[in-house]
C-alpha cells in the first residue's frame, strides 16, 4: 500500500495504528496537533484548583476582601514549598483563563482624524498655522525671555522667535514676516492669551492680532480654555525647541540664542520639506499692503468652546444661552462678521464627521474707534 500510494511505510503504519479495529467511517482522519499532551512547565492541576479555591475563599471570608493575584500568592506561600509556588503572573493567567477577573479592559475609541474640528482642514483643502508662546525661561545675566513659536498644520513651515517679552506688536511683526515668506494660510490658531485675542475686561472687543488676520483674509481660530489636545502641534514644537535649542547649549545673550534658534528652525523645515507636495496651496501675501485699523471688519472668527453647567457658552466676554439640557458639550462657534450672527456647531470626537448646526444667534460688534 505504501508503494502504491507513494508514501512512507511509517505513514501507513501510523494510520493503521490510529484506526485500530474501528470501522473506517468512525476514524478521525484529521491531523492531530504536534504539541505534547502536557507542557513541561505547565502548572499542575492541583495548584490551579488551589488558586481557584483561595480566590473564592478570600472574596467571601477575608476581612479585607482582597482576592487578587498578590493576595492569593501570599496565602500559597504558606501552603506550598518554594519550588511549587506559582508566581503572581501565573496566578493572573489562571484567573483570566477561569474567567475570575473582576476588572474590565478599558475600551479606547479610535482618535478622530487630524484637524477634525475644521472640515476644510481635515480634508486637506486648507492649511493652518498654530502659534503659541513659551514662557518661564531665564537667560543668565539678561532675565526672563519668551519665545513666540509657530507651526504649519500640513505644510513644512516652523517658526521660533525668542525675545525679552512677547507683546501684541511683536506678534504682528512676526506674523507678517512669516506669511510674507510662506504665504497666507486659511486659518491661524491661537490660545486665549490677551496678546492674541485682545483684552478680557471689555465685552465684544477684538484685539490687534484678530484684526490683522481678518484684514488679510485669514480666519483666526481660538482653542477651548484649559483643554489639551487642540494645541498639541504647537506644544510639540515648544517641547522640541526647549530640548534641542534651550537645553543643549549655553547662550550669553539673546542674539546668540536667536542665531541658534534660526539654525534649528531652518534644519527642521528642510527635514519636513517633503510635506510641501502634499500641503494645500497658500495665497501669496499682497504686495504693497497696508493695514487700515478703522476699516470695517469682514470674514469670520472661529471659537472652540464648551458649554457650562447651564448650557451657555461665553464668547468675547458675552454669554450666549443655548440649551440648559446640553451642558459641558463641545462646540465650534463661527462668528460671521458679514452676516452679523454666530453659528454654533456640535462637535463630538466619537463622531467627527457629524457636525450639525445647533443654533444661530444674532451678534454685532460694538461700534467704537479702534486704537492700536
Amino acid at each position: 500500500m505504501a508503494r502504491k500510494f507513494k508514501v512512507a511505510l511509517r505513514t501507513v503504519q501510523h494510520w493503521l495504528q490510529r484506526a485500530g479495529r474501528r470501522p473506517l467511517d468512525r476514524v478521525d482522519w484529521t491531523s492531530a496537533s504536534h504539541a505534547p499532551e502536557r507542557q513541561a512547565r505547565q502548572t499542575p492541576p492541583n495548584v490551579i484548583e488551589l488558586v481557584v479555591r483561595w480566590r473564592s475563599k478570600l472574596q467571601h471570608e477575608s476581612p479585607l476582601g482582597f482576592c487578587g493575584a498578590e493576595a492569593i500568592a501570599e496565602q500559597l506561600r504558606r501552603l506550598l514549598p518554594p519550588a511549587r509556588q506559582p508566581s503572581v503572573r501565573t496566578i493572573n493567567r489562571i484567573l483570566r483563563r477561569e474567567g475570575l477577573l473582576d476588572g474590565h479592559h478599558r475600551f479606547r475609541h479610535p482618535p478622530p482624524p487630524r484637524g477634525w474640528y475644521l472640515p476644510p482642514l481635515a480634508q486637506r483643502q486648507a492649511d493652518m498655522d498654530c502659534f503659541d508662546v513659551i514662557e518661564g525661561l531665564a537667560l543668565e545675566g539678561h532675565g526672563e525671555i519668551e519665545v513666540l513659536t509657530g507651526k504649519a498644520f500640513w505644510g513644512p513651515y516652523a517658526h521660533a522667535w525668542p525675545t525679552a517679552a512677547v507683546s501684541g506688536q511683536f506678534v504682528l511683526q512676526r506674523l507678517r514676516q512669516a506669511w510674507q515668506q510662506t504665504g497666507l494660510p486659511t486659518y491661524a490658531q491661537f490660545d486665549n492669551d490677551t496678546r492674541f485675542q485682545g483684552p478680557h475686561n471689555r465685552p465684544g472687543v477684538l484685539g490687534r492680532v484678530i484684526r490683522f488676520c481678518l484684514a488679510l483674509g485669514v480666519t483666526p481660530v481660538f482653542v477651548p480654555p484649559r483643554e489639551t489636545g487642540f494645541q498639541a502641534l504647537a506644544e510639540n514644537l515648544n517641547n522640541l525647541w526647549q530640548r534641542k535649542v534651550w537645553d543643549r547649549s549655553h547662550h550669553d545673550h539673546v542674539p546668540a540664542l536667536l542665531q541658534t534658534s534660526n539654525r534649528f528652525v531652518t534644519a527642521l523645515c528642510q527635514r519636513s520639506a517633503r510635506r510641501l507636495d502634499q500641503a494645500p496651496p497658500r495665497r501669496p501675501f499682497p504686495a504693497h499692503w497696508r493695514l487700515d485699523w478703522q476699516a470695517p471688519l469682514r470674514g469670520s472668527i472661529v471659537f472652540l468652546r464648551r458649554t457650562d453647567a447651564a448650557g451657555a457658552v461665553r464668547l468675547l466676554q458675552l454669554v450666549f444661552a443655548l440649551d440648559p439640557l446640553w451642558p459641558h458639550r463641545l462646540l465650534r462657534c463661527e462668528l460671521d462678521l458679514d452676516a452679523h450672527c454666530v453659528r454654533f456647531y456640535r462637535l463630538r470626537r466619537r463622531e467627527p464627521y457629524d457636525q450639525p448646526l445647533v443654533k444661530t444667534m444674532p451678534f454685532s460688534l460694538p461700534e467704537r474707534d479702534f486704537r492700536p
